[in-house]
């Protein structure tokens, strides 16, 4: 009985990381929709008549009731009737064959494997639950939706995904999700900065898709895009390269923030969101930060920068400053005072 109790304590203490790292993910594969949609185009490839109830199927299925409320959250048209033209139209019916053994591949990801990848880039009281929705539809996108209340993750079936990368995507978008689930420090702090201040500051958090790059790639001396085309790693190399310029070009935007060169809500929107564009500023800018910050202060420093983005623009300017060769444009003294910037603790000063 000793011998065996003995033995069971040890297999706890060696297997404690992963078990609490199962404790902290749960997530769903739901392919309700896909099926269902290569059903109906089976039907129609075999000659089959089409049947009221495959439709009806279809449209009770979950991933497409909860992205046809995302379309009119968003103010677009989706109507069942189009979307029932969608997938008995021609191209739908040539790519069928693809899209089946794309889906089939995709069943088989070991999703809490992503989950775990990124779970070291999360703090210690973050979750990860989420469902993960492979969909078949018109437009060619991917999301995140209701990340507080019900969070899911779409992703457009696209047989030019492989199984590397749609487990980047996928760690990618859980580790917008597991940091949603808690509150950052800085959510707080910003309430007592001025109006205009305040919005740049908010904005701030869009380097958060960078800070998911280093995240989903599993560190910082990993490329971002190892698992994609070599086209996409090269257009990536390329946007890296204008890091100084991106640099400029966002902080231009947080000061006509706070000095009120941009009057009307519609100015503050409409320019930050050409940022997001393939992949812009907000994913370069964000990882470039995030690796430096990482490879000079730690992991812990760079996890206290994600509950406060202001902390990961004045802590990369400190690291870069602590390097003999200071070879990247550095966010302006003016800027970092103006949104109560304060390098991570981790740096010394709070």
């Amino acid at each position: 009985m000793t011998t065996w109790f003995l033995a069971c304590l040890a297999w706890l203490f060696s297997n404690a990381p992963s078990l609490h790292a199962q404790s902290r993910i749960a997530l769903q594969l739901d392919t309700s929709e896909t099926d269902a949609v290569l059903a109906i185009v089976a039907r129609r490839a075999a000659g089959e008549p089409m049947r009221e109830s495959d439709w009806q199927r279809l449209f009770a299925t979950e991933p497409y009731r909860r992205l046809k409320m995302r379309e009119a959250g968003m103010k677009r048209s989706f109507e069942d009737a189009d979307f029932r033209q969608f997938v008995l139209s021609a191209d739908l019916l040539k790519r069928s064959n693809e899209l089946e053994r794309t889906l089939a591949v995709w069943k088989k990801i070991d999703l809490e494997a992503a989950a775990r990848r990124v779970l070291p880039y999360l703090p210690a009281e973050a979750r990860i639950r989420a469902k993960v929705f492979p969909v078949i539809k018109p437009q060619s996108n991917s999301f995140v939706f209701d990340v507080s209340t019900d969070p899911a993750i779409f992703l457009f079936l696209d047989p030019e995904v492989t199984a590397e990368k749609f487990a980047n995507t996928v760690a990618h978008e859980l580790h917008h999700i597991g940091f949603a689930s808690v509150r950052g420090e800085g959510d707080d702090a910003l309430k007592a900065l001025p109006p205009r201040a305040k919005t740049a500051a908010e904005w701030m958090g869009a380097f958060g898709e960078g800070m998911a790059m280093s995240a989903a790639a599993g560190g910082p001396d990993v490329h971002p895009h190892a698992s994609s085309s070599p086209e996409d790693r090269a257009r990536w190399d390329e946007d890296i390269a204008k890091f100084d310029s991106d640099v400029e070009l966002v902080e231009r935007f947080f000061l006509d923030v706070i000095d009120g060169g941009l009057a009307s809500e519609d100015q503050i929107r409409e320019r930050p969101l050409s940022f997001y564009g393939v992949q812009g500023p907000w994913y370069t800018v964000g990882w470039k930060m995030a690796i430096e910050v990482e490879r000079r202060y730690g992991r812990e420093a760079l996890i206290e920068c994600m509950a406060d983005p202001r902390r990961l623009l004045a802590t990369f300017n400190r690291a870069v400053m602590s390097q003999p060769q200071r070879d990247l444009r550095l966010w302006s003294a003016r800027l970092l005072e103006a949104v109560g910037a304060r390098p991570a603790t981790a740096v010394g000063v709070r």
